[in-house]
């Protein structure tokens, strides 16, 4: 098992140290790149086909590598180190990005091709999102972790609200290929920036790129028998166990309902179809607003604040059971934006905190995992409950998240953290 030490103490100010500096402008580029391509590739596929199928099938063609691989990818953080799988990461982005930008340049891609070629982005993410998270703490100071997490989330959640409106204006000024040199551009820069962290974040001493399997208390692991470790570790430790399991049943009972919900409720109370927009802006604010909150002035007790934060989310979900108006929905939808904001610093922070250096990159791969992959069963879920109405369908998700704020202030291992 190879490690990298934690960095030496950082100057008391957050930004006043290059390597941070680096650290948050680096990913917060990857965070931009990734809002603005995946609204150029939907983009770009309807261009190609008439809307339905193709255009699914290709988003599923990311998401699919990407769910499937976080996991084994978590035990390439740990085996690797997170500085080298977020540069290598990155560089497999921009290289995937440059053939893609060849092909819509100087040629006419298939929608088979786009999806391969987005497959293998789903592949790089996967790596990418639990190394960059793990890399955190191998150059920020453990005090100073809340703080940095705020900034890039706060980041990523600017790039969400921003990007769409961006992405699109580009494309509709210069057209596909043009915009996606630019996306390619961005990518590169922020590959550069990440790729000089590696020599910031030493490897262990006499360690080397061909470092053997992953170990836990000095036994050697295969990379399956190191992933159950993973696994298991995640499975018996309380904090952990509550913290996955309350992410996960959050983006079960909010995306998709927000998303297919929202598109019904904007049609019939709110004015039409286009007040969507407004309303999901909304939660992009919120949830910058929260991030930033979170890592401004991190809770003196988190349980209470990790309770409070689910609790608000499942209130904000069933106070859209009773909203007519554009601006109540966009208020209370900025509510939940603010809570999933506030709780992503707070969790990740605490994790990246608690979990031991050796294993971090699994948990943290679960992470990851359960706020991504659960977005089929959040459709599904959806669209189930649409036939007995909105009202139903926001009273009954909202009512679930407050359940779990129950179940998770009932943990002694969530309840007491500080």
């Amino acid at each position: 098992m190879t490690t990298e030490p934690t960095a030496p103490p950082l100057p008391r100010e957050p930004l006043g140290d290059s390597h941070l500096r680096r650290l948050i402008a680096g990913q917060g580029l990857a965070a931009v790149v990734d809002a603005l391509f995946i609204v150029w590739l939907t983009l770009f596929v309807l261009d190609l086909s008439e809307p339905g199928i193709a255009t699914g099938l290709v988003l599923v063609a990311v998401a699919l590598p990407r769910a499937v691989l976080l996991p084994p990818a978590g035990v390439l953080v740990d085996r690797l180190g997170p500085a080298r799988v977020v540069a290598g990461a990155a560089w497999l982005r921009v290289a995937v990005l440059l053939a893609l930008g060849a092909l819509v340049t100087f040629t006419s891609p298939s929608l088979t091709t786009v999806a391969l070629l987005g497959g293998l982005l789903g592949a790089a993410d996967a790596a990418y999102f639990p190394a960059a998270l793990a890399l955190l703490p191998a150059v920020v100071p453990t005090d100073k972790l809340s703080r940095v997490n705020g900034l890039v989330q706060g980041v990523e959640s600017g790039g969400d609200l921003v990007g769409p409106a961006v992405a699109a204006g580009c494309i509709a000024a210069v057209g596909f290929a043009a915009t996606l040199g630019g996306i390619v551009a961005m990518a590169a820069l922020a590959a550069v920036v990440l790729s000089t962290l590696i020599r910031v974040v030493r490897r262990g001493e006499g360690a080397g790129v061909d470092a053997g399997p992953a170990a836990v208390d000095g036994e050697q692991f295969s990379s399956a028998r190191a992933l159950g470790v993973g696994l298991g570790y995640a499975w018996h430790e309380p904090l952990v166990r509550g913290m996955l399991a309350a992410i996960a049943l959050i983006n079960i009972a909010v995306v998709g309902p927000v998303l297919v919900g929202g598109a019904v409720l904007a049609d019939q109370r709110l004015g039409g179809a286009g007040s969507l927009g407004v309303v999901l802006s909304g939660f992009g604010a919120g949830s910058l607003a929260g991030s930033l909150m979170a890592g401004w002035r991190p809770p003196a007790r988190r349980g209470r604040t990790v309770v409070g934060g689910v609790a608000a989310i499942g209130a904000g979900m069933a106070a859209l059971a009773a909203v007519t108006h554009v601006v109540a929905a966009t208020a209370v939808v900025s509510l939940i934006g603010l809570g999933s904001g506030f709780l992503g610093v707070v969790v990740v922070a605490t994790l990246q905190e608690r979990v031991p250096e050796q294993l971090l990159g699994r948990v943290l791969s679960l992470v990851v995992l359960a706020t991504v992959a659960f977005d089929p069963f959040s459709y599904v879920i959806a669209g189930a409950l649409l036939p007995y109405g909105t009202t139903t369908l926001f009273l009954v998700c909202g009512s679930a998240v407050l359940a779990c704020a129950g179940l998770v202030a009932t943990s002694p291992a969530i309840r007491s953290l500080r």
